[in-house]
C-alpha cells in the first residue's frame, strides 16, 4: 500500500517546493471562494459558522505574534478583542449620536486596541514567565468588568458634578444595535455571504501581514528573544521595545477582528469576552504549532470543527444509542458541556507527544529537538 501511494504521489513530490506551495495555495483560495455557492446548493447552512471560525482564526494569528514569535505567554488576549468590539459599538451606537462610518471605525478599533496593548505592556513586559501570565490574566478579567460597569456613571468632586448618568457601554445590557458596513448603496444585512467574503478579505490581509512580519528584521528579533533574551540583548536587540511591538501588533489584529465581530453580531455584551475565549485561542496556537502561520490556521479550524460539528454529531449519536438501549443518562447526554475537558485533554496529549504542535515551523521543531538532544547528552555525560 505504501509503495502504491508513493508511486501515485511521485509526480507531485517531483515538483519544486515553491511550485507545490503555489498550486496548493491556489486550490485553497479557489475552494474558499466557491464555498458559499457549494454551501447554498448543498443546503448545509454552515456559512455563518464558518465566518465565526475565521474571526477566531484571525485572533489566533494575532496571538501567534505574541506567543509564537516573541514567546510571551498572554492569558488575557480576549480583552483586546473586547476593546476592538466596544470601540466599534461606542462609535456607531445610535443613542451616542455618533454613528461613524464602519470603514473608519474599524481602523479606530485597531488603533485603540494597539494603544491599550502598549499601555498594558509598558509596565508589565519587564516581567517574565508566570508573572507575565498572571498580569495578562488579570487584564483579561478586568476589561469585561470595566465594560459592564461603564453604564450610567456619575462623577462628582464635592459639589461639582463633572459627569451625570453617562452611559458609555450600556452596562450588562450591552450595545445594540451596532453600525453595519456599507459599500455604496449596498448594506451588509442578514445574508451571511457578504460577511463571509469580507472576513475572508480581512483574513487574507492578516495572513499577508503575518508572513511579512515573520520574515522581517523585527520577526527575527522576536524569535531571538524567545530563544535567549540575554543573548539577543547582547546582540543589540532592545528587549522591552521589541516585546512591546509584539504586544501592540498582536492587540491590533485582535481589535480588527473585534470590530468585524461587533458589526456582524449587531450587539455586544460583556459576557462574550470571558476567560474561556482566551484559552480557546491559545489552544488553537499550541495545537497548530506556535510560530507557524499555516499551523495556527489549521489548528484553529480543527478545534472549531471539533467544537461545532463533531461534538454536536457525537451527542446526537450518543442520544440515539441511549434511547435504543434505554439508558437514561446516555439518552440525555450533552457532550458540548464537556468541551473544556476535551480541550484540556487534547492539550495534555499534545504537550506530551508532540510539544511543537501538529504543524510546527521548521525552526521551532529544530529548536525543541536541539534542546532535547542537549539534555540527553548531559544525562549521558
Amino acid at each position: 500500500m505504501r509503495q502504491i501511494w508513493q508511486s501515485i504521489t511521485a509526480p507531485w513530490r517531483a515538483l519544486p517546493a515553491r511550485q507545490r506551495t503555489i498550486i496548493t495555495g491556489g486550490i485553497a483560495i479557489l475552494l474558499l471562494l466557491v464555498f458559499p455557492a457549494v454551501d447554498k446548493s448543498m443546503k448545509w447552512q454552515t456559512l455563518n459558522d464558518v465566518t465565526d471560525v475565521l474571526v477566531l482564526v484571525i485572533l489566533a494569528l494575532g496571538l501567534n505574534i505574541v506567543v509564537g514569535y516573541a514567546g510571551l505567554l498572554d492569558l488575557g488576549y480576549a480583552a483586546f478583542f473586547a476593546i476592538g468590539a466596544y470601540t466599534t459599538g461606542i462609535l456607531t451606537w445610535p443613542p451616542h449620536g455618533l454613528e461613524f462610518n464602519f470603514w473608519i471605525v474599524i481602523w479606530a478599533a485597531v488603533i485603540v486596541a494597539a494603544l491599550c496593548g502598549i499601555v498594558i505592556g509598558t509596565p508589565t513586559l519587564r516581567l517574565r514567565g508566570d508573572y507575565l501570565a498572571i498580569v495578562t490574566l488579570a487584564f483579561g478579567e478586568i476589561v469585561p468588568i470595566v465594560m459592564r460597569n461603564l453604564g450610567n456613571q456619575t462623577l462628582s468632586i464635592g459639589p461639582w458634578r463633572l459627569m451625570e448618568n453617562f452611559n458609555l457601554t450600556n452596562g450588562v445590557q450591552g450595545l445594540n444595535p451596532v453600525g453595519r458596513p456599507w459599500i455604496g448603496s449596498f448594506e451588509f444585512g442578514f445574508d451571511p455571504t457578504p460577511w463571509y467574503y469580507l472576513i475572508l478579505l480581512i483574513a487574507a490581509f492578516v495572513i499577508f501581514a503575518n508572513v511579512r512580519l515573520q520574515d522581517s528584521r523585527l520577526g527575527r528579533a522576536w524569535m531571538a528573544l524567545r530563544e535567549d533574551e540575554t543573548a539577543a540583548d547582547c546582540m543589540g536587540v532592545d528587549p522591552i521595545k521589541t516585546k512591546l511591538l509584539a504586544f501592540a501588533l498582536g492587540a491590533s489584529f485582535s481589535g480588527f477582528s473585534g470590530a468585524f465581530y461587533a458589526a456582524k453580531l449587531q450587539a455586544i455584551f460583556p459576557e462574550l469576552f470571558k476567560f474561556n475565549l482566551s484559552i480557546m485561542i491559545l489552544c488553537m496556537v499550541i495545537l497548530g504549532g506556535m510560530g507557524n502561520i499555516k499551523g495556527v490556521v489549521i489548528g484553529g479550524m480543527l478545534i472549531q470543527l471539533f467544537d461545532r460539528v463533531l461534538l454536536t454529531q457525537t451527542t446526537l449519536i450518543a442520544r440515539g444509542v441511549g434511547q435504543t438501549l434505554h439508558i437514561a443518562q446516555l439518552a440525555t447526554v450533552d457532550l458540548s458541556l464537556w468541551r473544556w475537558f476535551f480541550f484540556g485533554l487534547a492539550m495534555v496529549i499534545i504537550m506530551v507527544l508532540k510539544p511543537e504542535g501538529l504543524f510546527p515551523s521548521a525552526a521551532r521543531r529544530a529548536e525543541l529537538h536541539a534542546a532535547e538532544e542537549s539534555k540527553t547528552a548531559e544525562t549521558i555525560g
